[in-house]
């Protein structure tokens, strides 16, 4: 799968974060990527020590051309004509003024892929208006269901929309790059970052309009003892997920407390709850971090990032 793409060029003319990282993965898939900055770079090259333009343009090359001269929109021209699909994130209106436009370009390359990742797309009274990441959370419903105990939502320290909104063009991309070479025939896609997150809450819709739940499915809401979030000894977090009789059997096989078998749909905040909770504080987190490599009870340790490059499912066996 790493090479699907060889052969297949893309103009990655996007800033900060959903673009680069889209086209970073049609570049993991073997594409040919060519990111387009303007003269000074990608304003990511200076935001944050640059960290984030490294993490999410590997594999690329970088050219620089300025748009606003006659001259650099020629150059860009004539990249277009070798290109397979073109990825933008300037404002609603901008690549059409610089005459970069779909409309303008198909004309050069007919068979143009070219796609529009913005936060509330092309159209629309919010089209224009300014937004991040944070914003496509919280319009989307996606931010309102990470809540504290008190009913708080909590401020998420990664970007989900900015990263779905970047799968969500790969794989739109790679679709219409599928059509062009069945059919010759270019295609444009436009694609809202706050769109993309709210096709998330499908179940979240659906339970609502059969007024069950406004937090979707009941089972995995927080509502239940064998599906949550519980503190260790050393003040760290496991998860368990247990739903299946099964699993929720081995748990239970795994604290000696055989009476707990019929507990699985208890509710959380209850005396039985109470009691698991305390049994997931009688060991630390470390302790917990190897039964759930041993157990089969749906087990796993709540990691901080960097953590995760030293768990086995993320270490690469050499075969």
């Amino acid at each position: 799968m790493k090479r699907a793409l060889k052969g297949v060029r893309i103009l990655d003319v996007t800033y900060y974060l959903p673009g680069p990282y889209a086209g970073m993965r049609l570049a993991e898939l073997g594409a040919e990527v060519i990111k387009v900055e303007p003269p000074e770079g990608d304003p990511a090259r200076h935001m944050g020590g640059g960290h984030v333009h490294e993490a999410n343009n590997r594999g690329k090359k970088i050219i620089h051309i300025d748009f606003k001269t006659a001259e650099g929109r020629l150059e860009m021209l004539e990249l277009v004509k070798s290109a397979d699909a073109l990825i933008e994130t300037f404002r609603p209106g901008v690549m059409k003024k610089l005459g970069l436009d779909y409309e303008s370009l198909k004309i050069v390359k007919p068979d143009l892929v070219y796609c529009s990742l913005s936060g509330y797309g092309q159209s629309g009274e919010m089209a224009r208006l300014g937004s991040h990441d944070i914003n496509y959370m919280a319009l989307s419903g996606a931010l309102e269901q990470l809540k504290d105990a008190s009913g708080r939502p909590i401020h998420p320290t990664n970007t989900f929309a900015d990263f779905t909104g970047g799968m969500m063009a790969s794989e739109q991309i790679m679709a219409a790059l599928l059509k062009k070479f069945r059919t010759g025939q270019g295609q444009y896609l436009d694609i809202a970052l706050v769109k993309v997150m709210a096709e998330f809450l499908g179940n979240h819709d659906i339970y609502h309009a059969k007024g069950v739940s406004e937090n979707g499915v009941p089972e995995i809401g927080g509502a239940i003892v064998s599906y949550g979030i519980y503190e260790t000894k050393d003040s760290r977090y496991m998860t368990l997920g247990a739903l299946e009789a099964k699993f929720w059997k081995a748990f239970c096989v795994l604290a000696e407390r055989p009476e707990w078998l019929g507990w699985a749909g208890k509710p959380q905040g209850s005396q039985e709850h109470r009691q698991i909770a305390d049994f997931f504080k009688s060991k630390n987190w470390q302790e917990w971090y190897q039964l759930s490599l041993q157990v089969d009870a749906c087990l796993a340790p709540v990691l901080k990032a960097h953590e995760r490059h030293e768990h086995p499912v993320f270490i690469e066996k050499i075969e």
